[in-house]
Protein backbone atom coordinates (compact mmCIF):
# COMPACT_ATOMS: atom_id res chain seq x y z
CA UNK A 1 0.00 0.00 0.00
CA UNK A 2 1.15 3.26 -0.83
CA UNK A 3 2.16 5.68 2.22
CA UNK A 4 3.00 9.41 2.60
CA UNK A 5 6.65 7.90 2.81
CA UNK A 6 7.05 7.87 -1.17
CA UNK A 7 6.75 11.70 -0.81
CA UNK A 8 9.67 11.81 1.17
CA UNK A 9 12.35 9.76 0.11
CA UNK A 10 15.76 9.12 1.55
CA UNK A 11 18.81 11.28 0.23
CA UNK A 12 20.60 10.72 -2.74
CA UNK A 13 23.09 13.55 -1.63
CA UNK A 14 24.33 15.35 1.33
CA UNK A 15 22.04 13.53 3.59
CA UNK A 16 21.17 15.74 6.98
CA UNK A 17 21.98 19.05 5.61
CA UNK A 18 19.94 22.23 4.14
CA UNK A 19 20.94 21.05 0.89
CA UNK A 20 19.47 17.33 0.93
CA UNK A 21 19.04 16.08 -2.38
CA UNK A 22 16.45 13.12 -3.03
CA UNK A 23 14.65 11.50 -6.15
CA UNK A 24 11.77 14.52 -5.84
CA UNK A 25 14.37 17.30 -6.63
CA UNK A 26 16.08 14.51 -8.90
CA UNK A 27 11.93 14.30 -10.75
CA UNK A 28 12.02 18.07 -10.84
CA UNK A 29 15.00 18.51 -12.48
CA UNK A 30 14.96 16.35 -15.23
CA UNK A 31 11.43 17.91 -15.74
CA UNK A 32 12.84 21.80 -16.09
CA UNK A 33 15.87 20.10 -17.95
CA UNK A 34 13.59 18.27 -20.20
CA UNK A 35 11.53 21.38 -20.94
CA UNK A 36 13.96 23.81 -21.16
CA UNK A 37 15.57 21.69 -24.05
CA UNK A 38 12.66 21.46 -25.72
CA UNK A 39 11.26 24.69 -26.03
CA UNK A 40 14.80 25.88 -26.65
CA UNK A 41 14.99 23.45 -30.16
CA UNK A 42 11.39 24.01 -31.07
CA UNK A 43 12.20 28.00 -31.12
CA UNK A 44 15.46 27.89 -32.66
CA UNK A 45 13.75 25.83 -35.25
CA UNK A 46 10.48 27.78 -35.28
CA UNK A 47 9.17 28.19 -38.98
CA UNK A 48 6.43 30.03 -40.67
CA UNK A 49 4.80 27.09 -41.30
CA UNK A 50 4.98 25.13 -38.05
CA UNK A 51 5.73 21.67 -37.50
CA UNK A 52 3.90 19.52 -34.82
CA UNK A 53 5.84 19.97 -32.57
CA UNK A 54 5.90 23.70 -32.69
CA UNK A 55 2.17 23.74 -33.48
CA UNK A 56 1.47 21.93 -30.19
CA UNK A 57 3.32 24.81 -28.27
CA UNK A 58 1.61 27.73 -29.87
CA UNK A 59 -1.82 25.80 -29.48
CA UNK A 60 -0.88 25.50 -25.61
CA UNK A 61 0.21 29.63 -25.85
CA UNK A 62 -2.65 30.32 -27.60
CA UNK A 63 -5.09 28.24 -25.43
CA UNK A 64 -3.60 30.11 -21.95
CA UNK A 65 -3.31 33.80 -23.95
CA UNK A 66 -6.87 34.10 -25.01
CA UNK A 67 -8.88 31.38 -22.62
CA UNK A 68 -6.93 33.14 -19.25
CA UNK A 69 -5.33 35.79 -19.86
CA UNK A 70 -7.19 37.81 -22.16
CA UNK A 71 -10.61 37.00 -20.98
CA UNK A 72 -9.70 37.70 -17.60
CA UNK A 73 -6.70 40.64 -17.71
CA UNK A 74 -7.92 42.52 -21.39
CA UNK A 75 -5.47 43.63 -23.53
CA UNK A 76 -2.98 45.99 -22.04
CA UNK A 77 -2.90 44.17 -18.81
CA UNK A 78 -2.91 40.93 -20.27
CA UNK A 79 -0.04 41.80 -21.88
CA UNK A 80 1.99 43.07 -19.10
CA UNK A 81 1.15 39.16 -17.10
CA UNK A 82 1.10 36.95 -20.08
CA UNK A 83 5.36 35.69 -19.05
CA UNK A 84 4.15 34.97 -15.90
CA UNK A 85 1.28 33.55 -16.80
CA UNK A 86 2.05 31.26 -19.30
CA UNK A 87 5.40 30.25 -17.01
CA UNK A 88 3.22 29.16 -14.10
CA UNK A 89 0.90 26.86 -16.71
CA UNK A 90 3.57 25.26 -18.23
CA UNK A 91 5.47 25.32 -15.15
CA UNK A 92 2.71 23.31 -13.49
CA UNK A 93 1.67 21.25 -16.29
CA UNK A 94 5.12 19.77 -17.11
CA UNK A 95 5.27 18.66 -13.16
CA UNK A 96 2.19 17.38 -13.11
CA UNK A 97 2.76 15.24 -15.89
CA UNK A 98 5.73 13.74 -14.67
CA UNK A 99 3.58 11.34 -12.18
CA UNK A 100 2.38 9.30 -15.59
CA UNK A 101 6.34 8.96 -17.15
CA UNK A 102 7.17 6.14 -16.61
CA UNK A 103 10.59 6.35 -15.04
CA UNK A 104 9.79 9.52 -13.19
CA UNK A 105 6.09 7.71 -11.80
CA UNK A 106 6.01 10.92 -9.67
CA UNK A 107 4.78 15.00 -9.94
CA UNK A 108 7.02 17.66 -9.08
CA UNK A 109 3.84 18.69 -7.25
CA UNK A 110 2.86 16.15 -5.22
CA UNK A 111 5.13 17.61 -2.59
CA UNK A 112 4.21 20.88 -0.78
CA UNK A 113 7.20 22.93 -1.52
CA UNK A 114 7.26 23.74 -5.28
CA UNK A 115 3.32 24.39 -5.34
CA UNK A 116 4.06 26.86 -2.23
CA UNK A 117 6.64 28.14 -3.88
CA UNK A 118 4.47 29.18 -7.25
CA UNK A 119 0.99 29.92 -4.70
CA UNK A 120 3.31 32.54 -2.87
CA UNK A 121 4.97 33.93 -6.35
CA UNK A 122 1.70 34.54 -7.19
CA UNK A 123 0.84 35.91 -3.84
CA UNK A 124 3.88 38.43 -4.27
CA UNK A 125 2.75 39.21 -7.85
CA UNK A 126 -0.96 40.25 -7.24
CA UNK A 127 -0.32 42.38 -4.46
CA UNK A 128 3.16 44.13 -6.29
CA UNK A 129 0.89 44.73 -8.52
CA UNK A 130 -1.91 46.23 -6.63
CA UNK A 131 0.68 48.49 -4.53
CA UNK A 132 1.49 49.74 -7.87
CA UNK A 133 -1.71 50.35 -9.64
CA UNK A 134 -3.61 51.82 -6.26
CA UNK A 135 -0.62 52.65 -3.30
CA UNK A 136 -0.72 50.94 -0.45
CA UNK A 137 -3.08 52.36 1.61
CA UNK A 138 -5.40 52.48 -1.96
CA UNK A 139 -4.86 48.91 -2.35
CA UNK A 140 -5.51 47.54 1.16
CA UNK A 141 -8.58 49.82 1.14
CA UNK A 142 -9.33 48.11 -2.35
CA UNK A 143 -9.25 44.75 -1.48
CA UNK A 144 -11.09 44.84 2.20
CA UNK A 145 -13.23 47.57 1.47
CA UNK A 146 -15.65 47.11 -1.16
CA UNK A 147 -18.00 49.72 -2.33
CA UNK A 148 -21.79 50.04 -1.26
CA UNK A 149 -21.75 48.14 1.81
CA UNK A 150 -23.25 49.35 4.78
CA UNK A 151 -20.50 51.32 7.33
CA UNK A 152 -21.40 48.67 10.33
CA UNK A 153 -20.45 45.62 7.91
CA UNK A 154 -16.92 46.43 7.47
CA UNK A 155 -16.12 45.41 11.06
CA UNK A 156 -16.95 42.08 9.93
CA UNK A 157 -16.27 42.43 6.55
CA UNK A 158 -12.68 44.30 6.80
CA UNK A 159 -10.75 41.36 8.64
CA UNK A 160 -12.11 38.53 6.47
CA UNK A 161 -11.23 39.86 3.53
CA UNK A 162 -8.08 41.13 4.69
CA UNK A 163 -7.34 37.26 5.78
CA UNK A 164 -8.29 36.28 2.45
CA UNK A 165 -5.43 38.76 0.87
CA UNK A 166 -2.37 37.89 2.89
CA UNK A 167 -3.39 33.80 3.88
CA UNK A 168 -6.09 32.13 2.34
CA UNK A 169 -5.78 32.70 -1.22
CA UNK A 170 -2.35 31.41 -1.64
CA UNK A 171 -3.07 28.76 0.87
CA UNK A 172 -6.14 27.54 -1.49
CA UNK A 173 -4.00 27.18 -4.12
CA UNK A 174 -1.68 25.28 -2.30
CA UNK A 175 -3.27 22.82 -1.13
CA UNK A 176 -5.55 22.66 -4.27
CA UNK A 177 -2.46 21.61 -6.51
CA UNK A 178 -1.56 19.81 -3.68
CA UNK A 179 -4.24 17.13 -2.29
CA UNK A 180 -5.00 16.46 -6.10
CA UNK A 181 -1.95 15.29 -7.13
CA UNK A 182 -1.16 13.12 -4.08
CA UNK A 183 -4.67 11.62 -4.48
CA UNK A 184 -4.10 11.18 -7.76
CA UNK A 185 -0.32 9.08 -7.75
CA UNK A 186 -1.94 7.09 -4.39
CA UNK A 187 -4.73 5.76 -6.72
CA UNK A 188 -2.70 4.86 -9.54
CA UNK A 189 -0.28 2.67 -7.23
CA UNK A 190 -3.28 1.29 -5.38
CA UNK A 191 -4.87 -0.44 -8.43
CA UNK A 192 -1.41 -0.95 -10.04
CA UNK A 193 -0.97 -2.59 -6.84
CA UNK A 194 -3.96 -4.43 -6.96
CA UNK A 195 -3.54 -5.61 -10.50
CA UNK A 196 -0.67 -7.35 -9.56
CA UNK A 197 -1.35 -8.58 -6.54
CA UNK A 198 -4.29 -10.58 -8.13
CA UNK A 199 -2.57 -11.63 -10.90
CA UNK A 200 0.40 -13.27 -8.61
CA UNK A 201 -2.48 -14.78 -6.10
CA UNK A 202 -2.39 -17.95 -8.12
CA UNK A 203 -6.15 -18.36 -6.87
CA UNK A 204 -9.61 -17.83 -8.65
CA UNK A 205 -9.30 -13.91 -7.49
CA UNK A 206 -6.88 -13.86 -10.50
CA UNK A 207 -10.11 -13.53 -12.66
CA UNK A 208 -10.71 -10.09 -11.29
CA UNK A 209 -6.87 -8.58 -12.36
CA UNK A 210 -8.34 -7.57 -16.30
CA UNK A 211 -11.37 -4.95 -14.06
CA UNK A 212 -8.67 -3.82 -12.08
CA UNK A 213 -5.97 -3.52 -14.94
CA UNK A 214 -8.89 -1.88 -16.73
CA UNK A 215 -9.74 0.59 -13.62
CA UNK A 216 -5.80 1.14 -13.55
CA UNK A 217 -5.67 2.27 -17.29
CA UNK A 218 -8.57 4.53 -16.56
CA UNK A 219 -7.21 6.45 -13.78
CA UNK A 220 -3.88 6.51 -15.71
CA UNK A 221 -6.08 8.27 -18.00
CA UNK A 222 -7.97 10.32 -15.67
CA UNK A 223 -4.37 11.77 -14.07
CA UNK A 224 -3.59 12.97 -16.97
CA UNK A 225 -6.57 15.25 -17.60
CA UNK A 226 -6.39 16.07 -13.84
CA UNK A 227 -3.08 16.95 -14.30
CA UNK A 228 -4.03 19.70 -17.08
CA UNK A 229 -7.10 20.61 -15.15
CA UNK A 230 -4.91 21.95 -12.08
CA UNK A 231 -2.80 23.87 -14.46
CA UNK A 232 -5.57 25.54 -15.94
CA UNK A 233 -7.13 26.28 -12.56
CA UNK A 234 -4.02 27.63 -11.14
CA UNK A 235 -3.30 29.26 -13.77
CA UNK A 236 -6.99 31.02 -14.05
CA UNK A 237 -7.01 31.65 -10.66
CA UNK A 238 -3.73 33.63 -10.68
CA UNK A 239 -5.34 35.97 -13.27
CA UNK A 240 -8.44 36.81 -11.64
CA UNK A 241 -6.34 37.90 -8.46
CA UNK A 242 -3.96 39.81 -10.67
CA UNK A 243 -7.67 41.28 -11.88
CA UNK A 244 -8.94 41.73 -8.26
CA UNK A 245 -5.84 43.32 -7.66
CA UNK A 246 -5.64 45.86 -10.36
CA UNK A 247 -9.35 46.84 -11.35
CA UNK A 248 -10.15 50.01 -10.47
CA UNK A 249 -13.89 48.66 -8.86
CA UNK A 250 -13.86 45.84 -6.65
Amino acid sequence: MPTLAEFFPPAILFAGTPFEFNRVQLVRLIVIAVVLIVTCVIASRAKLVPGRAQSIVELLIEFVHGTIIQNTLGIREGRRFAPFLITIFFLILSMNLAGVVPGLNLAGTSVIGLPLLLALWTFVTYVVAGVKKHGFAGYLKHETMPPGVPKPIYLLLIPIEFLQVVLIRWASLTIRLLANMVAGHIMMVVFIGLTQGLLLSGTWLILGSPFTGALAIGIFGFEIFVAALQAFIFTMLAAVYIQMATSDEH
